[in-house]
């Protein structure tokens, strides 16, 4: 009896749909920083979401990741991790993990992605996807 208990129980863990945005995105997407707080950004970064609670993108000077641990809408980016290369966009690149790590709440719609949080901050991107 354990032992079926056991097998169902992983049957159904491996049916579970990813709850991170990874399984709310289109697959494959880059999504493309449009503005910070509506304010168009100066310069180019990306943020993507290959697999279940990963994060990926290129912040204006560096490639960079992370993990995302909360179900999909919340939003919460942990332990970044980035290159460590320097150029004339550092200070966007400064700005942009700022707001990144400030983020709680997430909306993807489409070619569309919105972070947000209480403080009325938002991030808004879009993808060609």
């Amino acid at each position: 009896m354990t032992l079926r208990i056991l097998l169902i129980t992983l049957l159904l863990g491996g049916c579970l749909k990813d709850e991170t945005i990874s399984g709310y995105a289109p697959d494959g997407a880059v999504f493309t920083l449009q503005s910070i707080d509506d304010t168009p950004f100066p310069a180019s970064a990306t943020i993507s979401f290959p697999a279940q609670g990963r994060v990926t993108g290129q912040a204006p000077c560096n490639s960079y990741f992370a993990m995302q641990t909360v179900p999909y809408p919340w939003f919460n980016v942990e332990a970044i991790g980035a290159s460590k290369r320097a150029c004339p966009d550092l200070a966007a690149e400064q700005t942009y993990f700022a707001a990144l790590s400030e983020m709680t709440l997430s909306e993807v719609s489409g070619t569309t992605l919105i972070l947000s949080n209480d403080a009325g901050r938002k991030m808004v991107f879009t993808t060609q996807n």
